[in-house]
């Protein structure tokens, strides 16, 4: 892969300040408190607000309808040194988020006399199916076969070119799926939490035949500090824990974790949709190696943190 070097650090400690565009969705706000927890000043962009983010100042901004020099004129006014794309859009606004909203920010970036460093949020699902077996490094050809991973890689794709021709500097993260605190309710995780919260009963569930490299939204944050900060951050970097895992041992950890009885969840083999591949393992050692990154949850802690936060959210009067 054809990479360029980077130009030098971005945000740096308490001196720094980043734009979090997506700041409000399940990854966005972790990695919003990533950088704060570091001193980094966080400019959090979104449609709307949303009070996990009120600890942060907040711009409202549609980014997908902004024109590029709304957004020039956006962070030049803020002043950031980089700047983290955590958006995602499925459905209908599968093409605006993920494919015209990069392409509005990287035109945006050009336009900017000393650009502040791009980091992309990619995903693992734009390699495509793999062998089983496979462990996914940054040199596997990607060859995604579904419209939301094809829509991630044309973006990636995007950056890397601008960044190779030296227009900006720019960085792509391709995170595997992710579990943790907060999750979205409509991930298979986030909603299987919330029934295990809301049934009394035995909850039946389709279960693929399936392995797959689930990280920690907190330890994906961490992967994303470490590329708006580090020198040596520059092309693609997957990140991932490095172990597939048999999706009914991923299960049973969050029973685990709910206090429930190991049989609360009955599982029924089956097709399942998903756009994801039935094998999942991500090698990542360019990013222990560059950046100095490493999960630092394990399964059970993760699962322990997505079953407190998904309880915590009951609505009031649900039963």
């Amino acid at each position: 892969m054809s990479e360029a070097p980077a130009r030098g650090p971005a945000a740096s400690g308490a001196n720094g300040r980043v734009a979090v565009i997506g700041a409000t969705g399940c990854v966005g706000r972790q990695i919003a408190e990533a950088f704060a927890a570091r001193g980094t000043e966080v400019v959090a962009v979104a449609r709307r607000p949303a009070p996990h983010v009120a600890a942060h100042r907040f711009v409202a901004l549609d980014v997908a309808a902004a024109p590029a020099e709304r957004l020039a004129e956006l962070l030049a006014a803020q002043r950031v040194d980089a700047v983290v794309n955590a958006t995602l859009g499925w459905g209908e606004e599968l093409h605006a988020i993920n494919v015209h909203l990069v392409e509005r920010l990287v035109d945006a970036l050009k336009k900017t006399p000393e650009p502040p460093r791009l980091v992309q949020l990619g995903t693992i699902h734009e390699y495509g199916p793999v062998p089983r077996g496979t462990s996914i490094d940054e040199r596997v050809r990607p060859d995604p076969r579904q419209p939301y991973p094809r829509s991630k890689l044309v973006a990636a794709r995007l950056v890397l070119d601008a960044a190779r021709a030296g227009e900006l500097d720019g960085v792509v993260l391709r995170l595997t799926n992710t579990i943790g605190p907060h999750p979205a309710a409509e991930s298979f995780f986030g909603s299987l939490a919330a029934r295990l919260r809301d049934e009394p009963g035995t909850v039946d569930l389709t279960l693929a035949e399936a392995h797959r490299d689930y990280v920690d939204s907190r330890d994906a944050a961490d992967a994303v500090v470490l590329a708006a900060e580090s020198p040596a951050a520059h092309g693609v970097f997957n990140i991932g824990t490095g172990r597939a895992r048999d999706i009914r041992t991923l299960v049973a950890a969050l029973v685990r974790a709910s206090g429930r009885p190991p049989d609360s969840v009955r599982g029924h083999p089956g097709a399942v949709h998903s756009r994801g591949a039935d094998w999942i393992q991500v090698d990542s050692t360019r990013a222990r190696r560059l950046l100095g990154w490493s999960p630092r949850h394990d399964l059970d802690a993760s699962m322990r943190a997505m079953w407190e936060t998904v309880r915590a959210e009951r609505v009031p009067g649900a039963r």
